[in-house]
């Protein structure tokens, strides 16, 4: 979780009380934030020293200033800042009312314009901006903006790969600006903290060479064709995201106006960012807690108006609240607790439900959890009342995860080879590799995937065994391995909208086909399951087996995975629970595997069950009916 240290002294001013160290420790308890440590900066630098010992050379010049070094929750975006702190904890003593952000009114008003290029797409597609009017910088105020910049750039940005933040003194530039992608020679000015002009080229070049905390940025557009850059009316280059901004815009402490940009790969984490800087930083301009809108042209030339700050409405069941909380309010008062939380709630439903506005600052506010939390913050946990909970309950494995135990013993002893593969993969893998066809909603996809690699949730551990094997080809034959775990499938019904399914799936390599050892492995696993074989070939079910309806059967199967004529389903119930057959030569060649490649995948939670044949719960979830 990050750690923000504010100046004591300034703090307890935007506070309006002095605490002690405990009395403070004990607010910032009660509103779920922690006290880590006080101190200063001469005392931070002695630290670092060690045993060295410092001399007063080393800390001439630094600050006695007391510190406090605060631990904030990491999705608490808001108080990343002594501005965010102060606020929030103003709000939850009761000191000031919640904050209303609102926009200016633009009417008669010329608004600032940025224009995006369709040639972002390739590089860093989405941007969104605004302006404080009028803002007052102190040494303070402007350290602690800049500081709120580094915050949110090793947090919510992850590292500016998914946003980056542009401040820029309005004074000094000229709209309308425009937000382009040019080639590398293309793009000329002098960045912060330089004396001389670069091209974009060169600049990376140097920070790579000579800048310890630029330098890691530097990989994100290296490798691009083009290089995003914003440009105003004067092709005056403001910055180069998400590296530097240009030096001809630097705000200062005599900066009235300042211009903020967002650009980003991901829009939603853009917006958020932008929000939290303008919402912390409005108190400071000629209108407090105005933020003038600046209007984006996205490549497809449709109008936005940015910063959006109209609160979002929830409704939660006051029940819900009170049985996770252990507790017995209403709504009322869950309506008066949850504005010492800067949200506005209200009862509806005739008591039975609050609605609540969830302003512009909490995005982490997602779920009716978050607004139960926040409910239990405000009572204080202690002031809960301590029951005996009215079940006993003892910790114990799931059947599904003893039972999956005892297969992998099986399956070691059967000669076979463990393996733990990713849960996610390629779309090729899952789909085109195994010859399946694609229909976009089978799997879960990834949206912002790191590498193709990891695309999406795997629906058959097939891929992660057969990739092994491709990677392995020159071990010693036979190969013969297997895995027992978990695929991801798409289900309206669930409550995520996917759910879980746990599968065996082995597969033998050798120069033969090595059908006979699969079709073996599928025999022995259903003999230790206790699940007799039907049809011709099974020994026929006993009594218990008989009422209960156990038993499976294999029937031929045209799954475009096997070849054909060289592959069965597997049924248990009526439904077909698994495949085994030998692999397509298009499917070997495809994860690159020179020799012949039976294998076995079956969902083994059907034969979930106990020695009289009754269902077990698999997943947490009751056992089901048959």
């Amino acid at each position: 979780m990050p750690i923000v240290s504010v100046g004591r002294d300034k703090l307890f001013e935007a506070l309006g009380k002095r605490y002690t160290d405990d009395e403070f420790q004990a607010l910032c308890f009660e509103y779920g934030i922690e006290l880590d440590d006080v101190t200063s900066e001469q005392e931070m630098h002695k630290k670092e020293l060690g045993n060295k010992g410092a001399s007063k050379k080393d800390i001439e010049g630094l600050s006695e200033e007391i510190l406090y070094k605060v631990d904030i929750p990491a999705n608490r975006y808001d108080m990343l800042c002594l501005e965010g702190i102060a606020r929030a904890l103003n709000i939850f003593n009761g000191r000031i009312p919640r904050v209303d952000y609102r926009l200016a009114n633009m009417a008669g008003k010329q608004m600032q314009r940025l224009v995006v290029k369709p040639e972002t797409a390739l590089v860093r597609p989405f941007v969104v901006a605004a302006i404080l009017r009028g803002i007052k910088f102190d040494e303070l105020r402007y350290n602690s903006f800049i500081d709120l910049q580094d915050k949110l750039h090793q947090n919510l940005c992850r590292q500016r790969s998914l946003v980056a933040i542009g401040t820029h003194d309005l004074a000094t530039v000229q709209g309308p600006f425009t937000f382009e992608a040019l080639s590398p020679a293309d793009i000329s000015f002098r960045p912060l903290k330089q004396t001389r002009e670069f091209n974009a080229r060169e600049l990376l070049q140097h920070y790579l060479d000579n800048d310890l905390k630029l330098r890691k940025f530097v990989p994100i557009i290296q490798q691009s064709v083009v290089y995003p850059v914003i440009l105003d009316a004067n092709r005056t280059v403001l910055s180069l995201p998400p590296i530097i901004n240009g030096a001809h815009s630097a705000i200062t402490l005599d900066t009235r106006d300042v211009f903020i940009e967002c650009t980003a790969t991901d829009l939603t984490k853009a917006k958020t960012v932008l929000n939290t800087m303008c919402t912390m930083f409005s108190e400071y301009c000629s209108n407090p807690f105005e933020v003038e809108p600046v209007e984006v042209v996205d490549a497809f030339g449709q109008s936005h108006i940015f910063p959006d700050l109209t609160s979002r409405a929830m409704e939660v069941d006051v029940a819900y609240i009170n049985r996770c909380v252990g507790v017995d309010l209403g709504a009322a008062k869950i309506a008066e607790l949850l504005s010492r939380m800067a949200l506005t709630a209200k009862a509806v439903g005739g008591g039975q439900a609050v609605s609540v506005e969830v302003p512009p600052t909490r995005s982490d506010v997602l779920h009716a959890c978050d607004i139960m939390e926040d409910v239990a913050i405000a009572y204080g946990y202690n002031n809960i009342e301590w029951t005996v909970p009215s079940t006993t309950t003892i910790g114990a494995e799931l059947p599904l995860s003893a039972l999956l135990e005892l297969l992998r013993g099986e399956c070691a002893m059967a000669g076979f080879t463990e393996i733990l593969t990713w849960a996610l993969c390629s779309r090729a893998e899952n789909f085109a590799n195994l010859l399946r066809p694609d229909d976009g909603a089978s799997a879960a996809s990834i949206g912002n995937p790191a590498t193709s690699e990891f695309e999406v949730c795997r629906t058959s551990l097939l891929p992660g065994a057969l990739k092994t094997l491709g990677a392995n080809k020159d071990t010693a034959l036979p190969v013969k391995l297997f895995e027992a775990s978990d695929v991801i499938l798409l289900d309206a019904a669930a409550e995520t909208g996917a759910r879980n399914e746990r599968r065996l799936v082995a597969v033998a390599c050798a120069k033969e086909g090595s059908f006979e050892v699969i079709h073996g492995l599928l025999n022995r696993v259903m003999d230790v399951l206790g699940v007799p074989l039907l049809g011709d070939l099974g020994t026929g079910r006993n009594a218990l087996q008989e009422a209960a309806g156990v038993g499976y059967e294999w029937r031929p199967s045209q799954d475009s995975t096997f070849f054909p004529g060289r592959q069965a389903s597997v049924l248990a119930h009526g439904k077909t629970v698994g495949h085994f057959g030998v692999v397509h030569p298009e499917v070997l060649a495809a994860f690159d595997i020179p020799y012949p490649v039976s294998a076995l995948e079956i969902n083994v939670e059907p034969f979930l069950f106990d020695q009289f044949y009754r269902p077990l719960p698999t997943h947490m979830q009751p056992a089901p009916q048959r």
